[in-house]
């Protein structure tokens, strides 16, 4: 069953950005404690999970931009303590003074697939696809509006191994949706809302790492909010294996998690492996391809290009509008210098090297956490027109409904 991807983005946006503008401000608070969600930046923790005065908390955190441990076995701990500061997420203002305490848990760091999967490769000289003058001029003059805008709604969770998963009720089908319990760190929260639950309507994406698996939920829901007690239910459900390399070639309808095949977001692509984080902004140098949305009046009916292997609710007829799965390059020769700052320049030049793909419905916005907002301005990229972007060979069109999804759900 194809999921239609939710309009009203614009409108929920609003309910964000008031969410944003106090949470990241630290106004809502927890006062630390086992398993508080801990970050210098809402999604990138400083530094890997190290230990300078006791052992690290936990092995699975190894990866650059966990949470560090700075003295004391047990958890993860970041400044301040268990709990510490999260733009956007909860602030913690106590804690373990020395040593987290067993079960804390941090902001995402860069978890990474291989190094081969296609979101890290240098597309900046690969071939433009045959179709994408005729896309861009049509975008240009029928729909980019007032430009690309950053869309800072996203939170991305890390749980140290011993943040247990929790069983959902699900609604999402199978075999497209896995069924797999999700770690539920403590004090985090969905995307759009404050805490775990779905108040506002909207897509309520639920991202959370925990060792080498991802784990993607989309229209999450834990009824009174928090890690534990209530109901917890949500749509479908998408377990990422951060080992495998899932977008080499392929035959249909095996490639990616199969072809026809329903996932967290309209395209089943991995949310959290594409947005953007204030880290990313914040080091200069971006080592991923993005992801974007737009409305779906822009976007071809029925049809999508790899790495994609599903649709949302698109509706535009004919090869003058975007397939889903399509990966844009801002132009080489665009002069970065006329972008408003520093931080719109490291962003502009990701898009140039490692561009951006399409993979949902919504409004024309690259996709961000929600602490993004306090290292460059949403409205940076507005100068962006679509004629400054080209779309890479997309290689073959897929008629989204040529499939039937098949693979083996992930139940545990």
């Amino acid at each position: 069953m194809a999921r239609l991807a939710p309009l009203g983005r614009v409108a929920r946006l609003v309910f964000v950005t008031a969410i944003a503008a106090g949470c990241s401000a630290g106004s809502s608070t927890g006062t630390g404690g086992a398993g508080g969600v801990t970050a210098t930046g809402g999604v990138t923790a400083t530094g890997g999970v190290t230990a300078t005065g006791g052992a690290a908390g936990n092995a699975d955190l190894s990866a650059t931009g966990g949470a560090k441990a700075t003295g004391g076995a047990g958890g993860a701990k970041a400044s301040g303590g268990v709990g510490g500061a999260a733009s956007g997420g909860r602030t913690g203002t106590g804690g373990g003074a020395s040593g987290g305490a067993a079960g804390s848990s941090a902001m995402a760091g860069p978890y990474r697939f291989p190094a081969s999967s296609t979101i890290y490769q240098d597309i900046s000289g690969a071939a433009v696809d045959a179709e994408s003058t005729a896309i861009m001029s049509a975008l240009d003059t029928s729909g980019w509006g007032t430009g690309l805008g950053i869309d800072v709604s996203f939170t991305v969770l890390t749980a140290d191994a011993s943040v247990a998963r929790r069983a959902f009720t699900s609604s999402g089908d199978e075999p497209d949706c896995d069924t797999a319990p999700i770690p539920l760190p403590s004090g985090g929260n969905i995307e759009g809302n404050p805490d775990y639950h779905c108040a506002d309507g909207g897509d309520c994406h639920l991202l959370v790492y925990q060792g080498t698996r991802l784990y993607e939920l989309y229209q999450a829901d834990a009824s009174n909010g928090s890690a534990a007690g209530g109901t917890f239910s949500g749509s479908c459900e998408v377990v990422w294996d951060l080992t495998h390399d899932y977008w080499q070639p392929m035959a249909p309808p095996t490639f990616g998690r199969g072809d026809h095949c329903n996932g967290a977001d309209a395209a089943d692509l991995p949310m959290a492996a594409l947005i953007l984080t204030s880290g990313d902004v914040t080091s200069g140098q971006i080592t991923h391809a993005l992801r974007f949305t737009m409305p779906n009046g822009l976007i071809q009916q029925s049809v999508y290009v790899h790495p994609a292997t599903h649709i949302g609710g698109p509706s535009g007829v004919g090869p003058t509008f975007l397939p889903y799965g399509a990966r844009l390059r801002l132009r080489g020769d665009y002069d970065l210098s006329t972008l408003p700052s520093a931080e719109a320049r490291t962003v502009a030049r990701a898009l140039q090297k490692y561009g951006m793909f399409l993979a949902d419905g919504g409004s024309l916005y690259v996709s961000a956490t929600v602490d993004v907002e306090n290292v460059i301005a949403t409205s940076s990229l507005r100068a962006l027109k679509a004629t400054d972007f080209e779309m890479v060979d997309g290689g073959s069109r897929y008629t989204w409904s040529d499939y039937k999804c098949q693979r083996t759900p992930v139940t545990n």
